[in-house]
């Protein structure tokens, strides 16, 4: 069966441009004994079967997992969303922590949902525990159309886990993905963790987050040190960070005040309602950090942006074309405070 058949995704696949296109051309070349692509998996939690190859949407897996497990590098992972009952709110979770090992170099885990919503993505939930539902220990990856839901439990979304020698989460890619409700062991703290984390260790170079949505969680991008070694030439871009409430947040993009990244640049994002009521509050803190914030969007009025402002933007960092609210005729650009 051709793989165009596999339900609500793959006739999608062109969404993802070229990268895709890249990625099969390289995931064959690696296996010029096997043209038909032994290392292409699909995944469907209502159908699968983990006893199954995997290698069509007829012999699908249950878990991604179990499609991790036997994967090589540069392996594509198709994953279809869980069923959601008529009415329902919340879909079906995969509820799995996974991990992206250190001899998997180029993996794509790829949701292959009808939109960049909740229920219209498969839902990776965990029902225990801390830590992180996915841990990426390897470079070039791409996790494109999966929604991350910490909800509950004190778990993590995405950690980006890199010590420079044996564990390199370099060149990650972050695409059309759902984070909600994700926190840190802290609680109300984001430098202890949220959405997307970049390890105590640092590392983690040359990321993409693109196309995101940002829900409820008490940190959004959290970079929790850098012992090894500064992140850098990081792009974040397109993405809405939102909140029901002030206190659903604390921090959205915390950088690791003292330490920071090197080239971040944020463009093109907008930002809910100012954090209030847990520890930081504060829409991001880039203290040390280097780089651009561009044409962004803040859902404020009077808030101040400088090192020493509500909104700790230091002078390392340039900021153009960025808006808050202001009164009518006035223009609303935000200047450096």
């Amino acid at each position: 069966m051709p793989i165009t058949s596999f339900p609500f995704g793959v006739q999608g696949a062109p969404l993802i441009g070229g990268r895709l296109v890249e990625t099969f051309q390289s995931t064959f070349a690696a296996n010029p004994k096997d043209p038909l692509g032994s290392n292409i998996y699909f995944v469907d939690g209502d159908n699968g079967n983990d006893k199954q190859d995997g290698h069509s949407p007829d012999t699908c897996m249950k878990t991604i997992g179990a499609a991790l497990a036997v994967s090589q590098p540069g392996a594509v992972i198709f994953i279809k969303p869980r069923k959601i009952a008529a009415g329902g709110t919340d879909p079906v979770s995969y509820a799995e922590k996974l991990t992206i090992g250190p001899s998997q170099a180029g993996t794509c885990l790829i949701g292959c949902g009808p939109g960049r919503d909740q229920t219209a993505q498969p839902q990776l939930k965990a029902s225990l525990g801390a830590g992180s539902l996915l841990t990426i220990q390897a470079p070039g990856c791409l996790i494109y159309g999966l929604t991350f839901n910490g909800a509950g439990t004190t778990t993590k979304g995405i950690t980006l886990d890199d010590n420079g020698t044996t564990k390199v989460a370099s060149g990650t890619t972050i695409d059309n993905c759902v984070f909600k409700n994700c926190k840190g062991t802290g609680v109300t703290d984001s430098s202890t963790g949220g959405a997307i984390n970049i390890a105590s260790t640092g590392g983690a170079w040359d990321c993409w987050i693109k196309n995101c949505l940002f829900y409820k969680n008490i940190g959004g991008i959290v970079l929790l040190g850098t012992s090894q070694v500064q992140p850098q030439d990081w792009i974040v871009e397109n993405c809405q960070f939102a909140t029901d409430v002030a206190t659903d947040v604390d921090t959205y993009i915390w950088g690791k005040a003292g330490s920071g990244f090197i080239d971040l640049i944020i463009r093109n994002c907008s930002f809910g309602f100012f954090p209030s009521g847990n520890t930081k509050n504060t829409f991001m803190d880039l203290t040390s950090c280097t780089g651009q914030l561009i044409g962004c969007r803040f859902a404020s009025s009077g808030k101040t942006f400088g090192a020493a402002g509500n909104v700790l933007i230091p002078t390392t960092v340039l900021m153009a074309d960025n808006y808050q609210e202001s009164a009518a005729g006035a223009s609303g650009i935000i200047g450096r405070t």
